[in-house]
């Protein structure tokens, strides 16, 4: 666990649980597996950290072994360096389920060198998706390991990078607004080619002589409620992540969301007049 998260809760046995099953592992074996081309996904450090390779035969990808309901993932990823042009790295969380599946998203967009690198963030609830935003880092990703975490409870949803919230999504199903609630997401993250429209609008497409491209990841941390697992564990009120210091953003926090989204965000759906002329109900929640 992370030593700097306070558990606001007396010790049941569905925390003893949670605890034993929710440790930050040690290896990446230990919570994740091969979710495709294994022959690209590479361990270091005696299976710290993983290197994923993307080449002109295939991409890779991993998951975790588990699915949580409600709490926080964390990983620290170092992406492509120089001329990515064509990539997406991602980390996400998904229900894997049909047509109304659950998704929450990070989608690390390649650039042409100089260029910053942009993060995408989605969100799908009970089916429905389309709701994209674009932030440019301020920062180059690919010198050095940085942590990106979600964070899933009752009340919000939060993206950060390196603990500063880009984006938040509130629950507000009073007002008939989706919100994922009820089926457990597995942790996942992908490595591919995806020069179609992932940097500017696909105008830019993927330099295979600068191939094979790679994305590091450290420090995997998961933080929840295990599917299966104790039944009454994601209901519990005393899970650090529904205690009222996390059921909004700090003055702190608040002061650095406004600060990435007046700086730094390239795109909201919620603003894109030519796809909706009418802004989703949820923009105004």
């Amino acid at each position: 666990m992370m030593a700097e998260t306070p558990f606001l809760c007396i010790v049941t046995l569905c925390t003893l649980m949670f605890i034993q099953i929710s440790a930050r592992p040690t290896t990446f074996a230990e919570d994740f597996k091969a979710a495709w081309s294994e022959s690209h996904i590479r361990q270091v450090d005696g299976g710290k950290a993983i290197q994923l390779v993307l080449d002109q035969s295939t991409g890779c990808g991993f998951s975790s072994k588990r699915k949580y309901l409600f709490g926080k993932v964390s990983m620290k990823i170092k992406l492509i360096p120089g001329d990515s042009a064509g990539t997406v790295t991602a980390f996400y969380m998904n229900s894997d389920t049909d047509t109304v599946r659950d998704e929450l998203d990070f989608e690390f967009l390649g650039n042409r060198s100089g260029q910053p690198y942009s993060v995408q963030t989605n969100i799908f609830a009970h089916g429905k998706g389309d709701r994209e935003q674009r932030v440019n880092l301020w920062f180059d990703p690919s010198l050095d390991f940085h942590t990106y975490s979600i964070l899933w409870s009752h009340k919000h949803i939060v993206f950060y990078v390196d603990d500063v919230p880009i984006r938040e999504y509130k629950n507000n199903q009073a007002k008939n607004i989706a919100y994922p609630t009820s089926q457990p997401m597995g942790v996942y993250s992908t490595l591919w080619e995806a020069d179609d429209w992932a940097t500017r609008g696909g105008l830019e497409k993927i330099d295979w002589s600068k191939a094979p491209f790679y994305a590091y990841y450290k420090d995997f941390d998961i933080e929840g409620c295990p599917v299966p697992g104790p039944t009454n564990c994601p209901s519990n009120p005393h899970n650090w992540w529904e205690g009222y210091a996390y059921q909004s953003l700090n003055a702190v926090e608040a002061r650095r969301y406004r600060w990435v989204r007046v700086n730094h965000m390239v795109y909201d759906y919620c603003t894109d007049k030519s796809r909706y002329p009418v802004p989703p109900v949820e923009c105004h929640a």
